[in-house]
């Protein structure tokens, strides 16, 4: 298991410049990675981290995990308050326990879905933040909760 922890450790640093990783807990950096994995897998330009996206996204999901809520709400009144700039933006949103809240779980969710795929393979969005935390949510213990904004 440790093995596999460094190598993803790794690969993460690969793709995240440093600087970004200062920023984003280890699910986030994870989540990130796996996302562009697979942008990358369908020819697109990897996702850069946004400080501004990532500082949103993390009030979202720290907003739904307190008010036990799964949805966008106000998203251009958040995009607007956290000074996202940029002619198009999206959110995809998840949350999961077990398998389906790990970073390979999430994604593989948002592949599925029409919309969530969609923003995760819009060539135009170009930069990220990711709101990533656990806790007890709809009635599950140890659930992670997650949100993705993006900008282009």
């Amino acid at each position: 298991m440790l093995k596999f922890v460094v190598a993803l450790a790794a690969a993460a640093a690969l793709i995240i410049p440093s600087a970004a990783l200062a920023g984003m807990s280890k699910p986030e950096v994870a989540l990130l990675a796996q996302m562009n994995k697979v942008r990358v897998q369908h020819g697109l330009g990897r996702l850069h981290y946004d400080a501004h996206l990532e500082h949103a996204a993390e009030a979202h999901t720290r907003e739904m995990l307190s008010d036990g809520v799964f949805q966008h709400g106000a998203f251009g009144s958040r995009m607007l308050q956290f000074d996202v700039t940029g002619r198009l933006a999206g959110e995809n949103l998840a949350w999961g326990t077990g398998s389906r809240g790990t970073a390979r779980g999430i994604v593989a969710a948002w592949l599925a879905s029409p919309e969530h795929r969609a923003n995760l393979l819009r060539p135009s969005f170009t930069r990220v933040g990711v709101g990533d935390l656990a806790g007890a949510f709809l009635g599950f213990r140890g659930a992670r909760v997650v949100t993705a904004d993006f900008a282009g």
